[in-house]
């Protein structure tokens, strides 16, 4: 079985280089993490195509490019703490591991949880705590956080979460209804 390097590489180059993307370590990040193992085995094939991708639950996994402009506007620095609301299957929840000291992310569908979580200890990341639980409320018991990225669209800015951001942090989300964020 291919291990998709070529075409991770590829859909860097092409996809988000080629749009503007600038971030370096957002692109080595991306560049490292197998998208392909996040995604159910028949639609593999399509792992490195500029699309969202079904895995499940009425769930998709975010297209590359949108996940690398998400992660750029956050301004990761490597000693950050990141909350992720909506942890799908696990694939940016990666991305943040290699970019932050420490990311909690939260998944509310058990489905999924399990499959993050499996797929995030497999591939041996040991600086994610994968949680089972609402987002909307975030973590108060472990706030401050550095920077909140939320993959689910919301109507307005979730004021819990804004209340858990440390002095000078960065929320990157979403906002409005779903034709129109």
């Amino acid at each position: 079985m291919s291990d998709f390097s070529d075409a991770r590489l590829s859909m860097v180059a092409t996809q988000l280089r080629r749009r503007g993307l600038q971030d370096e370590r957002v692109l080595s990040a991306m560049e490292k993490v197998p998208r392909h193992l996040f995604i159910p085995e028949q639609l593999r094939r399509l792992a490195y195509d500029d699309e969202a991708l079904p895995v499940g639950n009425a769930q998709t996994i975010s297209q590359p490019f949108i996940v690398g402009y998400m992660l750029e506007q956050l301004d990761i620095a490597a000693e950050h703490r990141v909350l992720e609301i909506g942890t799908g299957t696990g694939y940016q929840a990666a991305i943040l591991a290699e970019l932050a000291r420490e990311v909690f992310t939260i998944e509310r569908l058990l489905d999924l949880y399990e499959i993050a979580r499996n797929t995030l200890s497999e591939l041996g990341y040991t600086n994610i705590d994968v949680i089972f639980g609402d987002g909307t409320t975030g973590l108060p018991d472990r706030a401050p956080f550095d920077r909140i990225i939320v993959a689910a669209a919301a109507p307005q800015m979730p004021p819990a979460l804004f209340e858990q951001l440390a002095e000078g942090g960065r929320m990157v989300l979403p906002v409005g209804a779903p034709d129109m964020q």
